[in-house]
């Protein structure tokens, strides 16, 4: 459900200093998780060029690593987050990492399989195994949506997700830093071995400290105003495909994030080569080096940027934040298809990562608990970040054959209509936010729990 037009959203909130306590150590610990969890999935970008150079294949046959593991991700992430509303974010997010490190484990190991040789079977034995890592790598983002939706009212969700935001993006940091170094100074296998050490630390962490709601922590329950608001029915499949596969905001919602994922993985997966043989610059060069820092420092900027501008300026409405996000991507392409100078295009990466983050943020980490609620966040967030990801599956094996044969001049280009018709379609949603179900009871504080954390909600506890 949403309202066709901006309405007065229902009171902030007020929290002990319990809840606030707790509160923070369950996101501290599944944002890090999910940042580790980055460096397990972007760390393939640092390989690209190592793999064609160590075994002669093609960026066709590179790109067929990325479509399969991308579209196998997106697949994954609608048919799952079903699954992840049902057991809960914390085991989904346990789930996800155990997967992530056993495969990033299996792909780096791969090159000391002899038996696979270095042709065909070794490409399947590598798309299969990073395929692998992408489905159970699709949990994590279901996870954290799921868990936050039932820690975070409604009116400040848009400044925690900068938050998580921010957190995610130092995972990507992390290994836009260090994946470098790893493939320089030690056998690629490294830059996937590192990531399965890391997720392994956090997710046991994650076990030890994560819950799924305030009251699995000792806590009274929230009720986050959200589109699960005052619903008492069962929640099934009936209940969750409603919520999220017959909404038409939501189906919009989803078609701009196949758009997104073209652009964002576009852009993401294929940059770091672009850089080093459209501009000529080694991976440990200053420039490099300081523009994929420049790049981290922006998604980060751009989480918050629109995490504040949703909560305060749009009274937490979206698809205005997203519109923004999209038109700058459609300047920044621009820019990078001229590629006047090294100096414009770096600033045009910058500027792209801003953007990209900005509509990331506000669709996939904020409108899917909105729209979805608590009880279905995850639903919602498997569909809209698994579109996002089947768009992403087209810039492998069709993003190689076009630079093969186009060269590095129709990148820019093969991505700015995309974020156009992104952008129109969060015109057609800009007043939409969600309404409950209806308007809950006064809370009652009563019990140990509630005596505890002096009831934190002025709204109500249903939901």
């Amino acid at each position: 459900m949403h309202d066709a037009a901006p309405s007065s959203l229902p009171p902030r909130p007020e929290y002990s200093r319990a809840f606030r306590l707790r509160r923070a150590q369950n996101w501290l610990t599944l944002g890090t998780m999910y940042a580790a969890m980055y460096m397990g999935r972007y760390n393939f970008s640092f390989a690209n060029a190592r793999l064609s150079e160590t075994y002669g294949w093609s960026k066709p046959q590179v790109g067929a690593i990325i479509s399969a593991a991308t579209l196998i991700y997106g697949i994954s992430a609608i048919f799952n987050g079903p699954f992840a509303d049902r057991i809960g974010g914390r085991k989904a997010m346990l789930l996800g990492a155990a997967g992530g490190t056993v495969f990033n484990l299996a792909f780096g190991l791969g090159a000391y399989l002899g038996f696979l040789g270095t042709g065909p079977l070794l490409l399947g034995y590598l798309a299969t195994v990073w395929s692998l890592n992408m489905y159970f790598q699709s949990y994590s983002a279901l996870a954290l949506i799921k868990v936050n939706s039932g820690w975070f009212h409604i009116s400040e969700r848009g400044v925690f997700s900068a938050i998580f935001g921010s957190m995610i993006q130092g995972g990507r940091a992390l290994i836009y830093f260090i994946g470098p170094l790893l493939v320089l100074a030690l056998p690629w296998q490294f830059v996937f071995f590192v990531p399965a050490a890391v997720m392994t630390v956090l997710g046991l962490l994650t076990f030890l400290w994560v819950r799924d709601a305030p009251d699995e922590a000792g806590l009274s329950p929230l009720d986050t105003a959200d589109a699960s608001s005052g619903y008492t029915g069962k929640v099934d499949l009936k209940y969750v495909a409603r919520v999220v596969f017959t909404n038409p905001v939501t189906l919009t919602i989803a078609a701009a994030e196949f758009c997104t994922g073209f652009v964002r993985h576009g852009f993401e997966q294929w940059f770091p080569r672009y850089m080093q043989e459209a501009q000529k610059l080694p991976l440990d060069s200053p420039v490099f080096q300081k523009g994929a820092t420049g790049v981290v420092l922006a998604g980060i900027a751009g989480a918050f940027a629109a995490g504040f501008m949703s909560d305060l300026l749009f009274k937490a409405r979206r698809p205005p934040v997203a519109f923004i996000g999209y038109v700058l991507q459609v300047v920044c392409m621009a820019v990078i298809w001229k590629a006047p100078s090294i100096n414009l295009v770096i600033a045009a990466f910058v500027v792209n990562s801003f953007s990209i983050s900005i509509v990331h943020s506000m669709l996939s980490g904020t409108s899917s608990m909105d729209f979805g609620g608590r009880k279905a966040a995850a639903t919602a967030a498997g569909m809209f970040d698994g579109m996002q990801y089947v768009g992403g599956s087209v810039v492998g094996v069709g993003m190689g054959w076009m630079l093969e044969h186009f060269g590095w001049g129709a990148w820019g280009p093969s991505m700015i209509g995309f974020s156009a018709v992104g952008g129109v379609l969060m015109l057609t949603l800009w007043n939409a936010r969600p309404k409950a179900h209806a308007a809950p009871a006064a809370p009652v504080a009563s019990g140990p729990a509630a005596d505890s954390s002096k009831e934190h909600s002025r709204t109500g506890t249903g939901g």
